[in-house]
């Protein structure tokens, strides 16, 4: 089987940037390896930059080692650009956002700890996976 293509939510994101003991920072391993391809779009690297980078995210990194893991990831990621915009298809316009990658760049799944949030992906052939449920399908430790 070849890499797999997914889109992470921000909450992923912002999660791995908080501690390095859940499955969202196990995930982040995967990065640049050969199970795993994430991608997005300019829209979402900004919202994971903004996100990342509130003074209440809770995170112990630097304002300059949280650039470091966003440079990275952008870096690794698969840069989509969006065409077609799906709005409005869910309740939040981000949300929206993390679809429209995922449909753009026909990703396996979007990997979410707010499942219900994406209930209108399955319509456009997506999974919506937790952090956990993702690693599990792919052997990993979570």
């Amino acid at each position: 089987m070849g890499r797999r293509r997914i889109v992470l939510d921000t909450n992923v994101l912002a999660a791995a940037l908080r501690s390095s003991k859940g499955a969202s920072y196990n995930l982040l391993l995967h990065l640049g390896g050969d199970k795993v391809e994430f991608c997005l779009s300019v829209a979402l690297a900004l919202e994971y930059e903004t996100v990342g980078k509130r003074a209440a995210s809770g995170s112990r990194l630097t304002n300059a080692e949280k650039d470091d893991v966003l440079d990275y990831l952008c870096a690794e990621c698969i840069r989509q650009k969006i065409y077609f915009l799906w709005r409005p298809t869910l309740k939040d316009p981000t949300d929206d956002m993390v679809l429209e990658v995922a449909v753009a760049s026909g990703a396996e799944a979007i990997v979410t700890f707010n499942k219900k949030d994406f209930g209108a992906a399955a319509g456009f052939g997506i999974k919506v996976l937790t952090p956990k449920e993702f690693l599990g399908s792919l052997g990993g430790k979570s």
